[in-house]
């Protein structure tokens, strides 16, 4: 393998159109399985890895993040790189990373005993946002009305603990119409049983999630959030309306792309903290604080790429406006090239 790219084939990831890339390029590349026991000596003569690793697959969860450092130690690019990805799918990580740069984080609670959680929740205004470090789409968010609510989080978050992946009765409506557009309702009810049966296997596989409590302030009076992907110097942005009689935005499918309604500053703070943090892709979440100020919820470096396609044009870190539809795996990839001819 001399001079390609090593391309970790996931179907219905980004490698789907890193290879589609390659071959109308003419872009050598060879697939690998970044799992497989002998990954290093297949990586030999290689000049770059890409490996679009996702939170439901627990073998990768596993092994993702020490396989890349590995691999960025024997002088290979990557994409994830390790700053780009160790906090991936752990909001607690995130807690500390955006804290470390002076990101503008909404105000963020951890605690690891019952103890100190019991102290804190006496103090506490609620109500309060209850998180677990794994999950998307606000699958494991909820609205914590009061210090009584908060109390009995805190006994089950120190005791039995919480299930990585939640229940498909949990949204059931949301995740039942999300099937229904995607596959119609007669495969959304034939599909029904084996989502099902993959949801108990991969809580069996991941493990309950106990040791910690996490909680965020609650900033009232938001009808959506803004959506801001940075990949390299492009800036993507989108905004999510809050699901109807909730407080989420966050997995809601109600996407407006309305330039009017993306604060600038969002632009602005996404660019200055991918860059601190030294992300090579990441997607943030905004709110408004209660001044009108943009606070980040969490951030992620996977995302639907289809909806940052939609997107209408992107801006630059100079607030230059490009118009056009870009994929982002698409610049992704042409990023890492760039950097393999400096």
């Amino acid at each position: 393998m001399t001079r390609v790219l090593a391309i970790h084939d996931r179907k219905s990831s980004f490698s789907d159109r890193w290879v589609t890339y390659c071959e109308t390029h003419g872009i050598p590349y060879a697939a690998v399985d970044c799992l497989d026991s002998g990954i290093l000596s297949r990586l030999a003569g290689a000049r770059a890895l890409l490996w679009h690793w996702h939170q439901e697959d627990p073998s990768s969860v596993l092994i993702a993040r020490q396989v890349i450092m590995a691999v960025e130690r024997m002088g290979l690019a990557v994409f994830p790189n390790t700053p780009t990805c160790w906090h991936f799918d752990d909001k607690v990580g995130q807690k500390y990373l955006l804290e470390s740069v002076g990101a503008p984080l909404i105000p963020t609670h951890v605690f690891y005993n019952l103890a100190s959680a019991e102290s804190w929740i006496d103090r506490a205004i609620f109500p309060k946002v209850f998180k677990l470090r794994k999950g998307a789409g606000s699958s494991n968010v909820r609205l914590v009305p009061s210090a009584q609510a908060a109390r009995a989080l805190a006994r089950e978050a120190f005791g039995r603990g919480f299930r990585p992946i939640a229940a498909y009765t949990n949204d059931l409506a949301r995740r039942f119409a999300s099937a229904r557009k995607r596959e119609g309702l007669f495969d959304a009810l034939r599909r029904l049983p084996k989502t099902m049966a993959r949801i108990q296997k991969l809580n069996f596989e991941m493990g309950r999630e106990r040791g910690y409590l996490y909680f965020q302030d609650y900033l009232d009076g938001n009808s959506f959030d803004t959506r801001v992907t940075i990949i390299g110097d492009r800036a993507f942005a989108f905004t999510r309306d809050v699901r109807p009689g909730d407080f989420r935005a966050s997995g809601s499918g109600r996407i407006v792309y309305d330039l009017q309604r993306i604060h600038p500053e969002c632009v602005t703070i996404a660019f200055e903290v991918a860059r601190r943090i030294g992300s090579q892709s990441m997607a943030f979440d905004f709110v408004m604080d209660g001044k009108g100020a943009p606070r980040i919820a969490e951030i992620s470096y996977c995302y639907d790429a289809r909806a940052v396609h939609g997107c209408a044009g992107h801006w630059d870190s100079r607030l230059t406006w490009h118009e056009g539809h870009v994929w982002p795996e698409d610049a992704i990839l042409i990023d890492l090239l760039k950097g393999l001819d400096r």
